[in-house]
């Protein structure tokens, strides 16, 4: 069996998020600029990081060539829970028009979610309809060459609900419909944390799945993960959470990188680091090069 190549590494920068997508005190060129010095390889985008426009996104493209960064994942937030028919269809045509611009950028993967956990909404309905909208995107996707990769996700840092395939057994029942080489998981050990579960378990079930992972760690600030969810249906992420130095928190990046190694993943690992700026993600840059360096250094 023939080795697989090494990982390559991502910035994602969650430390400067309202910068960019609210406030708008930074911009996305300021960020490329800032992340060039951070010794990766390319820089995951967000879809509120852009504006549609196509002199806008020529400039982005042509300052990523200039520092040699590729755009390998545009992360998106796509709500395929909505239970109006209407604005369904609007999250469904937003999250073609982000595979076009995955596309433009030359990316290969454009993250889908399922959506917010409205209390309204059923599992039997909210998974079905989920799959339902995935797999129709798929041929969308496959003709720009831009492979779906569906996270674990907590939740968005906009959303009022946390995510419906938040739990383990959502999420795999979801992803286990949906058979497709333009399909697949990016895994993010630390919302597993937040659901309540082990991330290992969920490696373990999904680890042929997976396409994209999100390297990031996670403590809370205060109380326990029980205090969080009383907290889940607050605007954003509670304020007791945080995004720590990659290392730190509460994952075993060991084992993680263990596993990977042992199913030859060689795919695009995006670095979502904390809240205290660019030296944080130099230091989480470094940790997982170092596992990088580790379990992937022996190449035959």
């Amino acid at each position: 069996m023939s080795c697989p190549g090494k990982p390559r590494i991502s910035a994602f920068p969650k430390c400067f998020m309202d910068q960019l997508c609210v406030d708008r005190t930074m911009t996305l060129f300021e960020w490329i600029e800032m992340a060039a010095t951070l010794g990766v390889e390319g820089l995951e985008f967000y879809s509120g990081f852009l504006e549609d426009d196509e002199r806008f996104l020529k400039d982005v493209r042509d300052a990523l060539e200039r520092h040699h960064l590729a755009m390998p994942m545009l992360c998106c937030s796509p709500d395929f829970t909505q239970p109006d028919p209407l604005r369904l269809q609007q999250e469904i045509d937003q999250e073609k028009r982000m595979i076009e611009i995955t596309a433009f950028f030359g990316g290969r993967y454009c993250r889908v979610l399922s959506g917010q956990r409205r209390p309204e909404l059923t599992r039997e309905q909210g998974v079905a309809q989920v799959v339902r909208v995935i797999k129709n995107l798929l041929p969308f996707a496959q003709d720009h060459g831009v492979v779906l990769n569906m996270e674990n996700h907590y939740k968005d840092n906009y959303w009022q609900f946390p995510e419906f395939a938040q739990k383990m057994d959502v999420y795999v029942e979801i992803v286990e419909q949906i058979d497709s080489p333009w399909f697949g998981v990016n895994f993010d050990p630390s919302n597993a944390i937040l659901a309540g579960e082990d991330p290992l378990v969920l490696l373990d079930r999904v680890k042929h799945r997976i396409v994209t992972m999100h390297a990031s760690d996670r403590y809370l600030k205060c109380g326990t993960i029980e205090d969080l969810r009383k907290e889940e249906d607050s605007v954003g992420y509670a304020s007791r959470l945080s995004h720590g130095a990659v290392g730190k928190g509460m994952n075993d990046y060991d084992k993680i990188f263990s596993t990977l190694r042992s199913v030859g993943f060689d795919s695009w690992i995006s670095i979502e680091d904390g809240l205290e700026g660019m030296d944080q993600l130099r230091e989480s840059v470094g940790f997982i090069k170092s596992k990088i360096d580790r379990y992937y250094g022996q190449q035959n």
